[in-house]
C-alpha cells in the first residue's frame, strides 16, 4: 500500500490532519487500532484559536451548529466570582468558547475526511517502522506494510510510532488524577458559562452542554474509575457553588486519567512527525489539550505539503521548532492554574486578593481570555 502521508491515530487529531492533508490534495492513509471511533466526551472545549483553524478544511460553521458557544469564563471560589472572563472581546471571528463533546467533533472530522476522498482503516496497529532515502514504511498487524513519504504520530500519549521511532517525551507525573464526570442537574448550575471553581478540596471545572447536561471536571488525589451519583454530587456540594443547592439526578458518563505534564523532546525524527498527545500531555486546567492538538495537526498539514510540492522539508523543521515552543506555553498556562487552585489553605487568602487586582485590570482579564482562546 502506498501513500504520501501515513497518519497513525484517528482522534481529532488524525482526522484533522488527514482531513487537511486531503485538502491539499494529498493521498493519505489513516489507520487506527480501534475498531470504531470512541463514544465518550473526553475534550468538550473548542476554543477561538481552533475554529480558525478549522476554518481551513471547512468544518467550523458545523461544529458551532451542534455545540453551545459560550461568551463566559469564571474562576470563582464557591459563590464568590473572584476573576471573570469575557470572550467578547476576542480579537477573532469567534469571540466565545464552543462546548461540544469530542465524539461530535470526532464524527464532523470523520465526515469531512470522507467527503474529501480520505478514509479510516481500521483495527489497525502499527507494529514496525523504518525509514530509508526511499521513504518510511509502517508495518500493521495484520501483516501489510504502508510505504509513504512521511508519517504523522497521533496515536497519543503512550504513542507506538514515537517509541519506535526513538523518540522521548519526558516530563513529570502528577500526584493528582482527574476525574471527568458529565452528569444531569435539578437546577442550581448555570448553562451559561464554563465556571473555574478554586475549592477548598481543590478544583473543579463546570461546563454545560448543548443538551442541558454539564461536565466536571476535577483534579483529585485518587480519582474512582467509575464515578456514581454520590460521588458526583460529593464533588459538587464540596467545591462548587453554594446558592441555588445543584443536585445530580443522573450521571451520563465518567472516566479518570494520571495528570501527566511532558512534552517530546523534538517533534520530528527524519520522516516521522509528532502531533498531539504523542508530543506533549497537561493538566486540564483550561482545556487546552485537544486544541492544542488539533492546531498541531493543520500547521503539520501545511508543513508536509510544502514539503511534498516543493521536496523543501525546511518547513517541518520550523512546525516542529514552533509547535514545541506552543506547547511548552500552553503547558505553563495550565500549571499555573492548577497550581492556584491548589495553593495551602494559609496562603488562599493572599491568592484571592491578588485575583481580585486581577479581575480589576481589564488589560490582565483580556490578556487571560486571549491566552484561552490560543490567540497569544
Amino acid at each position: 500500500m502506498n501513500a504520501e502521508v501515513v497518519v497513525v491515530g484517528a482522534g481529532p487529531v488524525g482526522l484533522a490532519a488527514g482531513a487537511a492533508l486531503r485538502q491539499d490534495g494529498h493521498s493519505v492513509v489513516v489507520v487506527d487500532k480501534l475498531a470504531a471511533g470512541a463514544n465518550t466526551s473526553r475534550a468538550a472545549v473548542v476554543h477561538a484559536r481552533t475554529l480558525e483553524v478549522l476554518e481551513q478544511i471547512g468544518v467550523s460553521k458545523r461544529l458551532i451548529e451542534l455545540g453551545l458557544p459560550l461568551q463566559d469564563f469564571a474562576i470563582r471560589e464557591g459563590d464568590r466570582m473572584l476573576v471573570p472572563v469575557s470572550m467578547r472581546e476576542l480579537p477573532s471571528d469567534y469571540q466565545f468558547t464552543l462546548m461540544v463533546p469530542q465524539p461530535v467533533t470526532e464524527k464532523v472530522l470523520l465526515d469531512r475526511l470522507i467527503e474529501l476522498g480520505g478514509e479510516v482503516l481500521r483495527p489497525r496497529s502499527a507494529v514496525g517502522l523504518t525509514q530509508d532515502a526511499e521513504g518510511a514504511h509502517v508495518t500493521l498487524d495484520t501483516g501489510e506494510v504502508i510505504d509513504a513519504q512521511y508519517v504523522v504520530a497521533a496515536d497519543g500519549m503512550h504513542s507506538t510510532i514515537r517509541e519506535l521511532a526513538g523518540m522521548k517525551m519526558p516530563g513529570d507525573t502528577l500526584s493528582l488524577s482527574c476525574s471527568l464526570v458529565d452528569i444531569r442537574v435539578g437546577g442550581g448550575l448555570s448553562a451559561d458559562e464554563v465556571a473555574l471553581y478554586f475549592g477548598s478540596a481543590g478544583l473543579l471545572v463546570v461546563a454545560p452542554f448543548a443538551d442541558g447536561s454539564f461536565r466536571l471536571v476535577a483534579e483529585v488525589a485518587d480519582a474512582p474509575e467509575h464515578p456514581d451519583l454520590a460521588y458526583a454530587q460529593h464533588l459538587l456540594t464540596e467545591r462548587g457553588p453554594r446558592a441555588g443547592a445543584p443536585k445530580v439526578t443522573e450521571v451520563v458518563w465518567g472516566s479518570r486519567f494520571r495528570i501527566h505534564e511532558r512534552v517530546a523532546d523534538s517533534y520530528r525524527s527524519g520522516r516521522v512527525l509528532l502531533a498531539g498527545d504523542a508530543a506533549h500531555t497537561h493538566s486540564p486546567a483550561g482545556g487546552q489539550g485537544m486544541n492544542l492538538g488539533i492546531r498541531d495537526a493543520v500547521a503539520l498539514a501545511n508543513a508536509l505539503s510544502l514539503a511534498l510540492e516543493t521536496g523543501d522539508d525546511t518547513a517541518l523543521d520550523r512546525y516542529a521548532e514552533q509547535s514545541r515552543a506552543e506547547a511548552v506555553r500552553v503547558i505553563a498556562l495550565a500549571h499555573r492554574l492548577t497550581r492556584l487552585a491548589n495553593v495551602p489553605r494559609p496562603v488562599r487568602p493572599l491568592r484571592n486578593a491578588v485575583l481580585r487586582l486581577v479581575a480589576g485590570s481589564p488589560s490582565a482579564t483580556r490578556n487571560l481570555a486571549t491566552q484561552l482562546a490560543g490567540l497569544s
